[in-house]
């Protein structure tokens, strides 16, 4: 796939950054929704940018994706995991704890940045940040997200509404990768997930004596993402 070499905004744009921590998933959509609104209702509202991770949730996109669960709803009932319908481009997938999510409120219309621009953009923001752990990862011509060989890392899913985008990225740090097993991953059969604690060798999800790696990590993955997207898009961060 040709690099592109043009996915800057045409006018100088700020956005404010929000650590919303360990969120429900359903409250974060809630609060991006209200953001989406107040923003289509008043143009001067300013873009923002959330960064969280959310309790296990398997979520739905437009095309559905029920059929590519691979087990029983019940054993999901079981495992205590919702099963949440959601307006982004997509199939099925997985949030859990370890897993850095990016949703960013952004109109790209004023910023004049292209949808598929915008995929791009945010494929290039995992893409960039796996690279500062010495992963090699790129794009699937087929298939959105981030890929490390066959393996996915990174998904991205969007909703647009009058040019105002919510939604966004996910990537896989230090998960607990089993659920995805319990699912054909975005709608694709025979996919295997995988992480930046798996890619590296500090899969730390079964030792619990370890969680202030898995932290120090996710707090890397938070900087590298404010970092990579300020660069790629030219939209300067501010910290609430």
């Amino acid at each position: 796939m040709p690099e592109r070499v043009n996915i800057k905004p045409k006018i100088q744009r700020s956005c404010v950054f929000s650590h919303l921590n360990t969120l429900e998933y359903k409250k974060a959509l809630d609060r991006q929704i209200h953001t989406q609104n107040a923003k289509i209702n008043n143009p001067l509202e300013p873009d923002r940018l959330f960064f969280v991770e959310h309790p296990r949730v398997f979520t739905l996109g437009r095309r559905g994706g029920r059929e590519n669960l691979t087990v029983s709803e019940d054993f999901l009932v079981s495992k205590g995991i919702e099963i949440l319908e959601t307006d982004r481009g997509g199939n099925i997938t997985f949030h859990g704890p370890g897993q850095a999510v990016l949703y960013p409120i952004i109109d790209l219309e004023r910023a004049k940045i292209g949808v598929a621009d915008f995929v791009y953009g945010m494929e290039e923001i995992m893409k960039q940040t796996v690279g500062e752990f010495g992963i090699q990862a790129d794009r699937d011509v087929k298939n959105h997200g981030l890929w490390v060989g066959h393996k996915k890392i990174g998904s991205v899913g969007l909703s647009i509404k009058r040019g105002i985008s919510i939604h966004g990225l996910a990537l896989n740090v230090c998960p607990d990768l089993t659920p995805f097993s319990w699912i054909n991953p975005c709608g694709l059969e025979n996919v295997s997930m995988t992480s930046v604690a798996m890619e590296t060798g500090l899969d730390n999800t079964k030792n619990k004596k370890n969680e202030n790696n898995n932290k120090e990590m996710m707090d890397r993955v938070c900087q590298l993402f404010c970092h990579h997207f300020t660069t790629i898009f030219d939209i300067t961060i501010i910290k609430e």
